[in-house]
């Protein structure tokens, strides 16, 4: 199957999500909650990630994570993801609780394709303190893809992980996974990188960038909005409207896109000192704002 098929497949069964110039929304991916060891990439900005999502849950936002939440290739389950991080998924379960939560996954996570999967995995969890299970995300569902649809101009934004136009990671993700539990996590631990991601091969990073503004523009240059790679993006209107949210795992901060007021926003969040010296966790604007409007069709 073609990075075309695949794409036009997630857009075609993705999860409708009506919105307008009242909606906000936050849009995180890559986070790769591991299990806080030497090779959970996560747990070095984990701090930074939940004072944001406190943030953005305090503000009344939308939180849409856009794949590679956790990560599912280093760690054979969930569990001692969920025993290193539990705060965060306690606060993401906040967000669940008042249907503010919508999840896609990826190739890292591609493991909640399956139903009966997250059903077996995220709608409880087991509570040491209690001696039972509790609730998590009862009922939850995870999508290929999201369409945000304003309810009065009726433009669309497309949101998905962006491996579709990774053939690899998207039809050999079990033989990726196989690689990495067995090879490039014990590397990953002493420095080396995984050369088959590419958010640490430039060369097969621009051919899925390539390949997913290919699909945009046949399709209208339909704004679309992907992870995937790491590299944040934010194009010009007028240009091929193909936004990056970037990750969550850049060394000392986090990237992300809002959505707030019909307008859409490149940030980061990261550790910095005020001038008294003193450290605190900051947003720091990287694009925009700028007017989904602006964005046109063609």
């Amino acid at each position: 199957m073609s990075s075309k098929k695949r794409f036009d497949r997630a857009y075609q069964n993705a999860k409708v999500i009506p919105f307008d110039d009242h909606s906000k929304f936050v849009l995180f991916s890559d986070c790769h909650r591991g299990d806080n060891s030497f090779a959970d990439d996560f747990a070095n900005n984990r701090n930074i990630y939940f004072h944001a999502l406190k943030h953005y849950y305090a503000k009344g936002f939308h939180y849409c994570e856009l794949g590679d939440g956790d990560e599912l290739w280093e760690n054979l389950s969930i569990e001692p993801i969920l025993e290193a991080h539990k705060n965060v998924y306690l606060l993401m379960k906040s967000f669940f609780d008042e249907n503010r939560l919508h999840m896609i996954w990826g190739n890292h996570d591609m493991a909640y394709k399956n139903s009966d999967y997250v059903k077996k995995n995220l709608f409880t969890y087991f509570d040491k303190r209690l001696g039972a299970d509790v609730d998590l995300f009862p009922g939850i569902e995870y999508h290929e893809g999201i369409r945000l649809k304003h309810t009065e101009t009726k433009q669309e934004i497309f949101l998905v992980h962006g491996h579709q136009a990774d053939w690899w990671n998207y039809t050999f993700w079990k033989w990726s996974r196989l690689l990495v539990r067995v090879l490039w996590k014990p590397l990953n631990v002493m420095g080396i990188a995984d050369p088959t991601t590419p958010a640490k091969n430039y060369t097969e990073l621009i051919k899925v960038e390539s390949r997913t503004k290919n699909w945009i523009m046949a399709n209208n240059n339909l704004i679309t909005i992907a992870g995937h790679t790491h590299r944040p993006r934010f194009p010009e209107p007028g240009d091929i409207a193909f936004f990056n949210d970037g990750s969550c795992v850049h060394p000392r901060c986090i990237t992300g896109l809002e959505i707030e007021n019909g307008e859409i926003s490149l940030i980061k969040w990261l550790i910095a000192s005020n001038d008294d010296g003193v450290l605190q966790i900051v947003r720091v604007l990287l694009e925009g704002p700028k007017k989904l409007a602006e964005y046109k069709t063609i």
